[in-house]
């Protein structure tokens, strides 16, 4: 079990929906150490991919970029979503539906931030149905760059998008793969684990 399961079972709470709440420590109130942790584990599962850019959508997937960025040393770009009063007409535009949020979202990147020589590492915090994870691709794909991979803190198994990506060939790396969580019994499995119960604050017990 690695640093982000262990993370998980002591600190994440299971919701009903398939809604796993860890924002105390991930997309609320970020918990800077695992974050760092997150940054240099995909560092090394990306070792050779020849990245020379970093892509993300707000908002959370911001902070891991960011350190990730730090430690490749290349530059962060995030996509914006929606409109803002001083973003440019000259930009790629996708679209992606919010798991979370249950809404469309537009999102945009513009095109000086991206370039056909740019070689992309694809980066967010969950990965459920791949709607974002495809729609950063769109926008890559229309900028004439390459993806050269997809790196996601945690994947939600069941929910088969980052099978989904996998199938489409892109090298996709989860640091936690959820594969069952249930609310009522607050439990959780992880790919290739037996099911254990959350602890918050405390220890994870295997079922």
């Amino acid at each position: 079990m690695n640093f982000l399961e262990e993370k998980i079972l002591s600190d994440g709470i299971v919701k009903p929906g398939n809604i796993l709440k860890i924002d105390n420590f991930l997309n609320h109130q970020l918990d800077i150490e695992i974050i760092r942790h997150i940054a240099y584990e995909l560092r090394l599962r990306f070792e050779g991919s020849k990245l020379n850019k970093i892509l993300t959508i707000e908002a959370s997937g911001i902070a891991i970029a960011t350190m990730l960025g730090l430690a490749c040393e290349v530059p962060v770009v995030f996509a914006k979503k929606g409109q803002t009063a001083n973003s440019t007409d000259d930009k790629y535009v996708s679209h992606a539906y919010s798991f979370t949020h249950k809404r469309m979202n537009d999102v945009f990147v513009s095109k000086p931030y991206l370039h056909p020589t740019d070689k992309v590492l694809i980066v967010d915090d969950f990965l459920a149905d791949g709607q974002a994870a495809h729609a950063l691709i769109d926008i890559v794909k229309q900028a004439g760059a390459e993806v050269v991979g997809i790196g996601i803190a945690v994947e939600k198994g069941q929910q088969k998008g980052g099978d989904t990506l996998r199938k489409e060939g892109y090298w996709l790396e989860s640091i936690a793969i959820i594969e069952e969580m249930d609310a009522d019994t607050q439990t959780i499995r992880f790919r290739g684990q037996e099911p254990a119960h959350l602890r918050q604050n405390g220890t994870a017990e295997l079922s």
